[in-house]
């Protein structure tokens, strides 16, 4: 049986995806977890870990014991007030160990809007929201720190996520939906299921200082799949309102950008096919699975 000692920062939908995929791969895992609150000993599928407290200033001393422990590290924290709290708070001590890999989860946001054009990873970075240029200025840090210290750093760049539990389908089925009014708006998603897939090839195909996009291969409007979901829920009379009457801002700016983002290096490069290629398999999958119509 394979082993693997893996330390990760923050512990959402994307990194438990990921362990579970170790876990299916017959894995030994010896794995330690950041949590805001207090430090507990807890369990994911079978996996007894350790949540180290990390509220992103104060930390529990014992997890540097783990971090220094860990062949591959793992860092999906968004950044805070502007700043990678890892790096500012780690960086120092991360510079002197001997990963064999670390990978740092951005976000298709540092590209701003590209008018509905598609855009690859060479193409130009431009962030509007304030999230886009902290994780711009988060990656950044992280190629520094490759640079100075030669430390295996790799970068994946995730366009919109959904999974199986949080979806437009559970949204929809709640009630919490309103059609926004907004033509040629496309945004790029990705299902949890292929992220960690590509995070496990990519243990084995490391290239440090690489950048990937991770997304699937039909950009759309939310209009598009919100209708879709409703269609198979068998779900009618959805309110449209303009995007002047959102009244979250965060909501607000993601109206702002427009880009349609291209997967083909991480198709090639990981000789990798979606298991969710758009948004109609995923819903269906889900709907057919995990829904209660």
């Amino acid at each position: 049986m394979r082993e693997i000692n893996i330390f990760c920062f923050g512990f959402g939908q994307v990194a438990k995806n990921f362990i579970k995929k170790l876990n299916l791969e017959n894995y030994k895992i010896n794995l330690s977890v950041t949590s805001r609150s207090e430090t507990l000993k807890k369990t994911l599928a079978s996996i007894n870990y350790n949540s180290y407290q990390f509220d992103g200033k104060k930390f529990d001393r014992d997890l540097l014991i783990k971090l220094k422990e860990a062949d591959h590290i793992l860092i999906s924290i968004p950044p805070v007030n502007n700043e990678d709290v890892v790096v500012k708070t780690f960086s120092q001590f991360i510079k002197n160990l001997n990963p064999k890999w670390i990978t740092y989860l951005s976000a298709t946001s540092v590209y701003g809007d590209h008018g509905g054009e598609w855009v690859d990873e060479c193409g130009r970075t431009n962030p509007i929201s304030p999230n886009g240029k902290a994780r711009l200025k988060a990656e950044n840090s992280w190629i520094s720190l490759h640079k100075s210290n030669k430390l295996p750093v790799q970068i994946f760049r995730l366009s919109g996520i959904y999974s199986n539990e949080k979806n437009i389908l559970v949204r929809l089925k709640s009630g919490d939906v309103k059609l926004v009014n907004k033509k040629d708006h496309y945004f790029s998603r990705i299902h949890v299921e292929d992220i960690a897939n590509i995070l496990f090839l990519s243990m084995f195909k490391f290239k440090s200082a690489e950048i990937y996009n991770l997304a699937d291969d039909k950009p759309t409007s939310s209009e598009e799949i919100i209708l879709y979901g409703a269609e198979i829920l068998g779900i009618q009379n959805l309110k449209k309102i303009e995007v002047n009457e959102i009244e979250s801002e965060m909501l607000k700016s993601f109206y702002k950008e427009s880009k349609k983002v291209n997967n083909k290096k991480i198709k090639n490069y990981f000789d990798y096919n979606l298991k969710f290629p758009s948004y109609v398999e995923g819903l269906n999958y889900i709907r057919d699975n995990f829904i209660k119509l």
